[in-house]
């Protein structure tokens, strides 16, 4: 008997828009995956050849690159900053839009022009430094993984690069956007090894697509 898949998958607002579209593909965690006071981490799915593991965002892309899950879905914020190469991205699922932004202290915009150094916080330091050496800045990245907004006001860094959907918790925290890095949507990733060996992950990826296609199409 064939190895179970193992499918992983983020927590947090991606996961509740990518769960239609995981049922209607055959991915159907069991009724314990739904439970707020279940604290498991891996999960059967109806079938019995799939399981579901749920982890934090930026890991979702480590297991998978490794081969220690074959499928999952993840923002392209992270396949972007880590850029493994035992990764591969097929299908864009065109869900948990939003974007990866840099923002900085209202009053500060008009006067922070052509510093050539600069400290950034954010959780994404490749993206950071990329973005600005593009434009001949060195910046020194803050690596944070929350709370990012409070960094300008304490002095910890005079920019943010994070990500933005409305753009409500900048303006409520005294920033505003001065650049967008980064559009982004949930992807459907697979570990390359995976895809190459096992026909179930390619099965997996066809769906997926064609589901994304009849969206687009109706």
């Amino acid at each position: 008997m064939a190895k179970r898949l193992t499918f992983a998958v983020p927590k947090g607002r991606i996961l509740d828009e990518a769960l239609p579209l995981m049922a209607r593909a055959g991915v159907i965690p069991e009724a314990a995956f739904h439970d707020k006071a279940n604290r498991a981490l891996s999960f059967a799915c109806e079938g019995g050849d799939l399981e579901v593991i749920r982890v934090r965002a930026f890991d979702v892309a480590t297991f998978v690159a490794h081969g220690a899950a074959q499928v999952g879905i993840v923002g392209s914020d992270v396949v972007e900053e880590f850029a493994y190469s035992d990764l591969y991205a097929p299908v864009d699922l065109d869900i948990g839009h939003c974007r990866l932004s840099v923002a900085e202290p209202a009053g500060q915009t008009a006067a922070s022009g052509h510093a050539s150094h600069l400290r950034v916080a954010s959780k994404y330091p490749n993206l950071t430094r990329r973005h600005f050496e593009a434009q001949g800045v060195q910046a020194e990245v803050v690596k944070l993984n929350g709370a990012m907004e409070l960094a300008p006001g304490l002095g910890l860094a005079s920019r943010i690069v994070d990500l933005v959907s409305s753009g409500q918790t900048l303006r409520d925290n005294g920033l505003v956007e001065t650049a967008t890095i980064l559009q982004i949507s949930a992807r459907l990733i697979v570990n390359r090894a995976a895809l190459k060996t096992d026909d179930r992950v390619a099965a997996l990826v066809e769906r997926f697509r064609a589901l994304v296609s009849q969206a687009k199409a109706a």
